[in-house]
């Protein structure tokens, strides 16, 4: 009995197989827009965390030093003593980042960082990664 259910069954013709690819293809289309949605909306909440966790170790800097690090001593006087420009009076030994390290923002660049010593910008460009843009592509701003 259970042979001949085997040799009646001639398998799927191949209308039902590209039926079933279509199929497929269109949910993995609706699911694959509405992640990629997502992902681009985190990049975009973990850079601007990222800024707010800069703005942190830059207040308490200033509180250190009465000045925020210049343009040219740049975001690494957070993780590093400046050699070079007005030097920091009482800068922390341990640096003012948790991890020692300087991140790049979530599309893998540089912050880019601007600072006259009595006020600063953190900038990112954003997922196109050149100036201007919106939605997802807009630059990132943080001004103090």
């Amino acid at each position: 009995m259970i042979k001949r259910l085997l040799l009646g069954n001639k398998g799927m013709s191949l209308i039902e197989l590209m039926i079933v690819l279509i199929i497929m293809g269109m949910i993995a289309g609706i699911v694959g827009r509405s992640l990629m949605s997502r992902l681009s909306k985190a990049k975009v909440q973990s850079a601007t965390l990222q800024m707010k966790a800069f703005q942190t170790a830059l207040g308490d800097y200033y509180l250190d030093n009465g000045m925020y690090p210049t343009t040219e001593q740049g975001l690494e006087a957070l993780i590093q003593k400046p050699g070079s420009g007005p030097e920091p009076t009482s800068y922390s030994p341990e640096g003012y980042l948790d991890k020692g390290e300087l991140p790049k923002d979530s599309w893998g660049n540089d912050y880019m960082y601007e600072s006259d010593g009595a006020k600063y910008s953190i900038m990112s460009y954003g997922a196109d990664r050149k100036e201007g843009g919106s939605g997802y592509d807009k630059d990132l701003i943080v001004e103090q």
